[in-house]
């Protein structure tokens, strides 16, 4: 079965970096275009970046673009979020989605919370 498993979230102060990645398991990684997405409490959960099946486009939200960098590693069937010039807004659990054979798949989430 399809397994997303989220890891890297912490406590990071403003302006700090975070790594995070998303194992995936149970079909085949390098077929299928990846993304991340997050959810702030009170708020919708909210696409940030999306990355397709080489890695060879990718695709951002306005308020992280120049900051997060998404990529992905189909040899280890990983997907990343590098996320640097942390701030507080960006607080959230992030969650990694996959979409086979339409059907939509989500991790557990990993929290991030910048504070100083």
């Amino acid at each position: 079965q399809v397994q997303l498993v989220e890891s890297g979230g912490g406590l990071v102060q403003p302006g700090g970096s975070l790594r995070l990645s998303c194992a995936a398991s149970g079909f085949t990684f390098s077929s299928y275009g990846m993304s991340w997405y997050r959810q702030a409490p009170g708020k919708e959960r909210e696409l940030v970046a999306s990355i397709t099946r080489t890695g060879g486009f990718t695709n951002y939200a306005n308020s992280v673009k120049g900051r997060f960098t998404i990529s992905r590693d189909n040899a280890q069937n990983t997907v990343y979020l590098q996320m640097n010039s942390l701030k507080p807004e960006d607080t959230a659990v992030y969650y990694c989605k996959a979409v086979v054979f339409e059907v939509v798949y989500w991790g557990q989430g990993t929290q991030v919370t910048v504070s100083s």
